[in-house]
């Protein structure tokens, strides 16, 4: 299992820092929620900020788009130091060309599913993703529960994932806790993302321990 902390949720004032944290954490990911204030309520940050952390760190950047219209900023994503560009399939309506244009521009193309969307969404694109991203909560906001549904929905995604011979990882994002990241890796889950359960209880070392540890009992 791989830990991708959301930095939603970190102290904002200090992020090289932060990021120097999870580094010796021993975390490899670190996810980067970027919202426009038009597809979801709150607005983050954008390639400025994410080209600053890139100067600073080693990570691999799982970046979240949650912004309409993705396919206009990919190359801006990708220069600033993406290693990931994940667009959701209900901001854009020209979804393949938007996950061509993420390969072209030299990132890892990934496509994230809201709650209510059907897989349906990217079955045959299973094949040039590198990765699904289930929402477990409705995106724009941290710290929400994590939606029921949607462990069902990762059990059909992996089944889907095996049937077309892919090797698509699937991450899940929303409401991941320490009591039901076991559930959703023995459901499919390859990539969790947490933010106010990770964050919120330091040290990171430690933290990341406990999740491996659930994950693999």
């Amino acid at each position: 299992m791989i830990l991708s902390p959301s930095l939603l949720s970190c102290d904002f004032a200090r992020l090289a820092e932060e990021l120097a944290a999870l580094e010796a954490a021993g975390i490899t990911w670190a996810h980067l929620d970027v919202m426009d204030g038009s597809f979801v309520p709150n607005i983050t940050f954008g390639p400025p900020v994410i080209k600053a952390m890139r100067k600073t760190s080693r990570l691999f950047f799982d970046c979240h788009l949650m912004i309409d219209e993705p396919g206009r900023f990919v190359d801006d994503y990708a220069q600033a130091g993406a290693d990931l560009i994940c667009v959701h399939a209900e901001a854009t309506h020209h979804l393949e060309r938007t996950c061509a244009a993420i390969a072209q521009a030299g990132a890892k193309p990934a496509v994230a599913l809201n709650p209510a969307t059907p897989l349906s969404a990217v079955r045959y694109l299973l094949p040039q993703l590198s990765m699904v991203l289930i929402m477990s909560v409705n995106p724009g906001f941290g710290g929400q529960s994590f939606i029921p549904f949607c462990l069902d929905k990762v059990r059909e995604l992996k089944a889907m994932i095996v049937q077309a011979g892919a090797q698509t990882l699937i991450q899940v994002d929303g409401g991941v806790t320490l009591d039901n990241c076991a559930e959703l890796v023995h459901a499919g889950a390859d990539v969790l993302v947490s933010g106010s359960a990770f964050f919120g209880f330091p040290p990171y070392g430690e933290r990341h321990s406990q999740f491996q540890e659930r994950c693999q009992g």
